[in-house]
C-alpha cells in the first residue's frame, strides 16, 4: 500500500499570494530530485469553485501537495533532518507555501475502482478534495462503514476517473508548521470542471448525502474543496 504526504497551505489573504504556474513548476523541479517519490499532485484552486447542492466550505488551500511512496521509510526520510521536504518550507524557493504556516500529515492510500479510470495517471484534472477532521466515537465502525458504502457510490457518479481514501498513520519528522491529524481524506477525480459540475449535479451526490446521514457518530468539521490537479509521475 502506497503512502502519501499532504502538505497544505491556507487560503489566499489576496490574489497576490494565488499559486502561480511559476509556483507549481518550481514544485515540480523539486520533486522530480526526491528519492523515492513515485508521484506528485500539485492542487490549487478551482477558479470559480464548483457549485455542490448541499456544501459550501468556504476559500479553499493556496496549494496542496500529495507526495506519493511506496514506503514509510521513504516518506520519513523525506521529512528527517536535511529531508527532501524541507526545501518546500522555505519561503525564498517556494512561497506560495512557505508565506504561510504549512501544514503535514502523512496517510495511506486506498484505491477503489471507477468504470472508466483515465487513460494516464498524470497530467491535467479536476479533484473534490475531501477531509474528515474527526474524531469519530467508534472510529473502526465509522472506518468500517465509510470504506464499505461510500465508494461504491462515488463509482458511480458520471465522467468519475478516480476514487482515493487516505486513512491515517504515525509517522516521524521534523518538517516546520503544524501537525494535521484529519482521520481520514479522500478525492474523486475528474477530467475538467464540467465534468466535476456535472456529477455534483446528479443523482448520486443526493444517494452520496443519504449515505452521509448514516454514517456512526462523529464530529470536527468536514471540508469540501473543488480544485485543479495537475499530477506528475516519476
Amino acid at each position: 500500500m502506497d503512502v502519501c504526504l499532504f502538505l497544505i497551505a491556507p487560503p489566499c489573504t489576496s490574489p497576490a499570494r494565488a499559486a502561480t504556474t511559476a509556483d507549481t513548476a518550481a514544485i515540480a523541479e523539486h520533486a522530480a530530485t526526491m528519492s523515492g517519490l513515485k508521484r506528485l499532485v500539485v492542487h490549487t484552486p478551482l477558479p470559480g469553485g464548483a457549485h455542490d447542492p448541499y456544501l459550501h466550505d468556504g476559500a479553499p488551500p493556496r496549494c496542496a501537495l500529495q507526495l506519493y511512496f511506496d514506503d514509510l521509510g521513504r516518506l520519513e526520510d523525506a521529512l528527517r533532518d536535511g529531508g527532501a521536504a524541507h526545501p518546500f518550507a522555505d519561503a525564498a524557493r517556494f512561497p506560495v507555501l512557505a508565506d504561510a504556516r504549512l501544514t503535514h500529515q502523512a496517510m495511506a492510500v486506498r484505491r477503489f475502482p471507477v468504470p472508466e479510470p483515465s487513460a494516464s495517471v498524470d497530467g491535467e484534472h479536476c479533484t473534490y478534495l475531501v477531509s474528515y477532521e474527526g474524531p469519530a466515537d467508534d472510529f473502526n465502525a465509522w472506518l468500517a462503514h465509510y470504506l464499505d458504502h461510500h465508494p461504491p457510490i462515488m463509482g458511480r457518479f458520471p465522467g468519475i476517473r478516480e476514487i482515493e481514501i487516505y486513512t491515517r498513520v504515525d509517522y516521524r519528522g521534523t518538517l516546520s508548521g503544524v501537525r494535521a491529524q484529519a482521520m481520514q481524506r479522500n478525492k474523486v477525480v475528474f477530467d475538467s470542471p464540467q465534468a466535476l459540475q456535472a456529477a455534483l449535479a446528479s443523482p448520486v451526490r443526493h444517494t452520496m448525502r443519504e449515505d452521509f446521514g448514516r454514517f456512526p457518530p462523529f464530529g470536527g468539521t468536514t471540508l469540501h474543496f473543488p480544485m485543479c490537479s495537475v499530477a506528475h509521475v516519476f
